[in-house]
């Protein structure tokens, strides 16, 4: 039995961000995901954004993490080099009554400290966004948002983590806990069994069940279910902006966003289910998402849909949306973190950083390394190569030019180095 001073149960964006920054102390570290790979959850069926800052308060913790996590995230981008750009955030208004919410959002932003908001008028939105409905009456213009690849955020995340030691335990389903004298033991749907000091809980939808078998908080997770649609990349719908609608009370919205991978995605819905494996998608959501879409942005159209798929958000039950993330009053040892919604994935290095001072406010005494493993090494993909840089990859390799899907130009090489 492996022993750990902390295990991380998870391995979503907020499990895997958490990791990395365990990674940096004297610790013996672990992370349980329940899938046969990280990111298979709820990070994998994200919509793909880094907020601005502007939703919520910064008197609030939500709010605070937001507008932190995108500050990190630009820099854990140049570090890493997943794919994320900061195209920025358009909201986008088409009557009075909206531009008085994005007065208000206006406002918030600015207080919140977001550099470069502005409230726009229809002729300046216009000019930021030439896909844009000429109908539309004003925006709210946020520069510092912008799209990421959620599971590759996530990949390079883990490569980072298990260079630094990291041990990652995958198809590791936690279905019982035993506590010790001297930690707790948990076991896996297939017998195997792991022992940790302290286990901080990052199960996504499935973390109030985590929290049951780890005798902490009772709560309940429900199941708010994300419809996307993904357009060709040929289509004449990709914007040069993330465009959101104006909010609505349990939901930012249907988006268009140009993603980072330079396809255009349009979505989400927003319907709870009480089943938290009911990723279908169904018709009359996809002719409420194209509706909706076609208002902001008029060339999306279905005829260019090429995939469709489902997320599913965690709601944490009489929670009003508010982020779980505190040390177990029920259980020894133990730090919750669920309920991680939106802006989860933007959030998500400061909320590693926030669990960070949990344990060690709780007695964890954690020094640095004085030394760490280098970035994982970043490969640009062949579709963003020029020629030239093209032709050398071919010198020193002729599988960079052999050619396995052509509509995304992928190449053999980057199969290869995928399996590394």
């Amino acid at each position: 039995m492996e022993q750990y001073d902390i295990c991380i149960i998870g391995g979503g964006c907020v499990g895997m961000a958490t990791a990395v920054a365990l990674s940096r102390f004297q610790k013996r570290v672990a992370l349980l995901e329940k899938e046969c790979d990280v990111s298979f959850g709820v990070s994998k069926a994200n919509s793909g954004i880094v907020h601005g800052g502007f939703h919520y308060p910064d008197t609030t913790l939500k709010g605070r993490l937001e507008l932190q996590g995108n500050r990190m995230f630009w820099k854990l981008q140049k570090e890493l080099g997943f794919p994320c750009k900061q195209c920025g955030i358009l909201l986008a208004a088409f009557s009075p009554e909206e531009e008085e919410v994005l007065h208000k959002l206006f406002e918030r932003g600015k207080n919140n400290g977001c550099r470069g908001i502005e409230l726009c008028n229809a002729s300046r939105t216009k000019e930021l966004e030439s896909k844009i409905a000429p109908d539309v009456t004003g925006s709210l213009y946020v520069p510092e948002g912008g799209v990421v690849e959620p599971f590759k955020y996530v990949f390079a995340l883990s490569e980072l983590a298990a260079e630094n030691n990291v041990e990652i335990h995958t198809s590791f389903r936690v279905v019982h806990s035993e506590l010790t004298p001297d930690g707790r033991i948990l076991t896996g749907e297939d017998g195997r069994k792991v022992k940790a000091r302290w286990v901080i809980n990052c199960g996504g939808l499935y973390a109030d069940e985590l929290s049951s078998i780890l005798g902490g908080e009772s709560f309940k997770i429900y199941p708010r279910k994300g419809e996307e649609y993904l357009l060709d990349r040929n289509s004449a719908a990709y914007p040069d902006k993330v465009i959101f609608p104006v909010p609505l009370p349990h939901s930012k919205g249907v988006l268009v966003i140009p993603t980072a991978g330079g396809t255009t995605m349009v979505g989400p819905t927003a319907r709870m289910t009480e089943d938290k494996e009911d990723t279908a998608t169904t018709a009359q959501d996809r002719e409420e998402v194209f509706k909706i879409a076609q208002k902001m942005i008029p060339e999306v159209s279905q005829r260019d849909i090429i995939a469709s798929f489902c997320g599913l958000r965690p709601v944490l039950q009489n929670w009003t949306g508010k982020f779980m993330l505190c040390l177990s009053s029920s259980a020894p040892a133990f730090v919750q973190a669920a309920g991680i919604q939106s802006p989860g994935l933007t959030a998500s290095p400061a909320i590693a950083k926030y669990l960070i001072s949990l344990l060690e406010d709780a007695g964890l005494s954690a020094p640095a390394k004085k030394e760490t493993a280098p970035l994982p090494e970043y490969v640009k993909p062949l579709r963003e190569m020029t020629p030239e840089e093209a032709d050398l990859k071919f010198q020193e390799d002729p599988a960079w030019t052999r050619i396995v899907c052509r509509c995304e130009m992928v190449s053999e090489a980057e199969i290869r180095f995928a399996w590394k």
